[in-house]
Order: structure tokens, then sequence, then C-alpha cells
């Protein structure tokens, strides 16, 4: 075999944040004639989820402005993906970071979070987010000369990520026929951006946004908003239609976008599949966009994914 003779041009590790693939979904959804459906693969990112574009907008920002100077360390609430793309990017470029993280998350984003050199402070599990959200501002209200407090829920430059860089991406990769987007709300950075962008490029592109149907919910990453501490950044005005999903309903897909897509990615993912089949099933045709924030690896623990072998033998050959 010859050795290819083009040499391309070496890049940071950083740079390899977006520019994700859109996923066609070939099975799941093929008997709605005249819909596509698309995923975008934003667990391609290098820390293994989309938050990757909010984490280096923010810290980008930070760095620019002066915030980390005099050996400040990052501080930040988060349930796992968000952290964890910071703490990549601080090793990356020499940082201390701290994370509150609610002691419920998978125990595979703890070893990772770990696995980078974060220091984590576990909160209670019954507070979910807003427990380590009401931490991160306590550490910092104590001692705001020892921190940076990144606040992705109210960091402006989270949604300006997806604004920069997400929409743009999809519109160049759909050729500009997108007629929805789709996406689930946890910090809300990603749908609030991205939704901004498509207004801009066309008032009849239907923006979405998909919630935990109770707050009492196992969607990993999405908030209910009624009873949760709503972001900052989060503009409830933008969505033409905020749809609910079960977490039933997200466990479900979850595991049929691994068994007959091949897609091996976490539960809002699921939930956010579930969302675009809705919107599918009340059009005749249409481009549909969804976000498959990160991959199943971080969840390979978690119970549910037995539903899916107790089904392949309830019925044996």
């Amino acid at each position: 075999m010859a050795i290819p003779t083009r040499i391309t041009s070496p890049v940071t590790l950083l740079d390899t944040i977006g520019r994700t693939p859109l996923l066609r979904l070939r099975r799941l959804g093929s008997d709605l004639r005249g819909v596509e459906i698309y995923a975008k693969a934003e667990f391609l990112n290098p820390g293994g989820s989309v938050k990757d574009r909010a984490a280096a907008a923010i810290l980008d920002r930070a760095e620019a402005g002066g915030a980390l100077r005099g050996g400040r360390i990052i501080l930040d609430a988060t349930s796992g993906n968000t952290g964890i793309a910071y703490a990549m990017i601080a090793a990356a470029r020499g940082y201390r970071l701290e994370l509150c993280v609610p002691g419920n998350v998978t125990a595979e984003r703890l070893r990772t979070l770990r696995a980078y050199g974060a220091e984590v402070v576990i909160t209670s599990p019954m507070e979910g987010s807003d427990g380590a959200i009401r931490e991160a501002r306590r550490r910092y209200a104590d001692h705001p000369d020892r921190y940076y407090y990144a606040d992705q829920y109210n960091n402006d430059a989270n949604w300006r990520a997806h604004y920069e860089t997400t929409a743009v991406e999809i519109l160049e990769q759909t050729d500009g026929r997108i007629t929805h987007f789709v996406a689930g709300l946890g910090t809300s950075g990603t749908f609030v951006g991205t939704a901004r962008r498509l207004r801009e490029f066309s008032r009849s592109i239907q923006v979405i946004s998909v919630q935990p149907d109770s707050p009492l919910h196992a969607i990993e990453g999405l908030k209910h908003m009624e009873t949760a501490i709503v972001p900052g950044i989060y503009d409830s005005t933008l969505a033409d239609r905020d749809l609910r999903v079960s977490t039933d309903r997200a466990h479900e897909l979850t595991r049929r976008l691994a068994s007959e897509e091949g897609l091996l990615v976490g539960v809002s993912s699921g939930a956010a599949l579930a969302a675009a089949l809705d919107v599918a099933s009340t059009i005749r045709e249409g481009v549909i966009v969804t976000i498959f924030p990160d991959s199943g690896t971080r969840y390979l623990t978690e119970s549910f994914w037995s539903a899916s072998a107790r089904s392949a033998t309830a019925d044996p050959p």
C-alpha cells in the first residue's frame, strides 16, 4: 500500500470541536413518507458531547478578558457533560477546575471528570442540578477572589457558541432546506443559540424545544423548567412549540437507536428523537434536524439498558 504524500496541517485538540456530521436516520421513522429526519452527531466532539462548544466559548472569553489570571480556579455546577468539557480544556491549558456535581450522575461521568484531574464536589442527588448550582453559588460568594465562576446557565457565551457554529453548520449541511429544528432544554444554550440563528435565516423554520414531562424524571441533562431553577439564558418565547417526553419513551428510543440505527447515544438523544417523531407525524413533508448531545457510553451502567436484553430474550426463535 502506498503511503499518502499529502500532509495536513497539525491542529490542537480544541480545533477539533464542532463540524460534527449530520446523520440521516434510515430506519426509525422510515414510514414517514416525504419527511427526512437528521441528527447532529455531537457525541463526536473531542470531549464527547455538544457541551464542548459552550465550554470552549465560555473559557475563551474568560481568557481574553483576563478572568483566569492570578491562578483563579474555574468553578461551575454541572450534571456532567459541560464539566467534562471544562475538564478537558482545563487539562489542555493548565487550569485548575472545581465542579459541583449532583450525586446521581453516572459513575462513568464521575470517573471521566476525575481522570482529567478535576476536583469534584458531590451535592445532594435529591436536589439534582439545582443543588449543584446552589453549592457553586455559595462557594463563589464565600471566596470570590479564589474562583472564576463560569456560570454556564447565565453566561451568554453558552448560547452564542451555537448561534455562531451549530446553526451555521446545520444550514450548510442541509443546503438551507431545514424546515424544523428540535432540541432539548438543559441550560437551554443549544436550543436558544441555534434557534435564534435559524430564525434569522428564515422565519418559516419551526423551532421546537423538548422537556421531560415530569419534574420526577430520569432524562439526564434535561430540565423540567416549571420546577427547576430557570437558566438566565433561557428564552421561553422563542419556541414555536414545547414538547414533553416521558422517561420511559426516551429510554425506549435510546435503546432502539442503538439496536436499529447503530447509534449508541445518551437518553437526551432518545428524548429528542421522540419529539422529532412527534413533529414528523404532523407534517407531510419536511427536513427535521435534531441534536444528539452525547454518547451512550456515559450511561452503560444505567439499568434501563437491560430492558432491551429482556425483550430480546422474551420471544426466542
